[in-house]
């Protein structure tokens, strides 16, 4: 089973980990893109006033161009650690056990678009850069979506694959649309049964989520399996009405 979670804009400081190595880092055939995207990123943090206009940041985030100035020096973190808000902080990921970090590792993947896809326990510093910054001579879309397609449908040994992802990180790369891959829609369903997409709520519901697979540590070969655990972990996930032949599409409601 592979889970691919969404970034964060917000992350911790600090770290015990060494300064960043990429060609550590999970998923090596996607170095050539994090050299590429790093360099990029701290070439601009040199023009802290285009940095600021590029990541849409404000002047009490001027912080943000510091952190990545100094990106390939900076102490590191495991990522599931680094990343904060909404969905991390229901994930709340520092008070796992050694048993769920160790499953974190071997299933958790985040979607970073500084360094691709990373697995949860690689360790990576504090930055800022998000699906939609634009920065000079770097198209995110085109940088990193053939290579993340690629390895995604390269992982047919993953099993089931669950995209918990934001749809702004899911076109940087989507899933493979085949039988055991599924995309996950947080929805509030109101009294006459229809279901609408939630923000907030949205990513809360995927931390507590993802927390409640990670300390079971279910063995899950199959969708219908994940929905059958879902009912006994307390959740209610179905599978969303199917208008195509793409990604099948999962609603969890929150």
């Amino acid at each position: 089973m592979r889970l691919l979670l969404p970034p964060s804009e917000t992350k911790r400081d600090g770290g015990a980990g060494d300064s960043l190595e990429l060609d550590r880092l999970s998923f090596p055939v996607l170095t050539p893109q994090r050299v590429e995207s790093t360099a990029a990123v701290v070439g601009l943090s040199g023009e802290p006033a285009a940095m600021m206009r590029a990541l849409k940041l404000g002047p009490r985030q001027a912080h943000e161009v510091d952190r990545n100035r100094s990106l390939r020096e900076s102490a590191t973190m495991p990522a599931l650690d680094r990343y904060t808000g909404v969905l991390f902080d229901a994930l709340d990921a520092p008070t796992l056990d050694e048993d769920a970090r160790a499953f974190a590792a071997e299933h958790v993947v985040v979607h970073s678009a500084l360094f691709g896809l990373v697995g949860a326990m690689d360790e990576i510093p504090a930055y800022r850069l998000s699906h939609d910054s634009r920065v000079p001579g770097l198209r995110l879309r085109q940088h990193w979506r053939a290579a993340i397609v690629a390895l995604l449908e390269s992982g047919a040994d993953a099993g089931v694959v669950l995209d918990l992802r934001s749809e702004g990180y899911a076109e940087l790369g989507p899933a493979p649309a085949r039988g055991e891959s599924a995309f996950v829609r947080v929805v509030a369903v109101d009294a006459s049964g229809r279901s609408r997409a939630l923000n907030h709520f949205n990513k809360r519901a995927k931390g507590l989520f993802t927390r409640a697979l990670l300390t079971s540590r279910p063995q899950i070969a199959s969708i219908d399996e994940l929905i059958e655990w879902a009912h006994d972990a307390g959740f209610t996930l179905s599978f969303a009405p199917q208008h195509d032949a793409g990604l099948r599409e999962l609603e969890l409601v929150a």
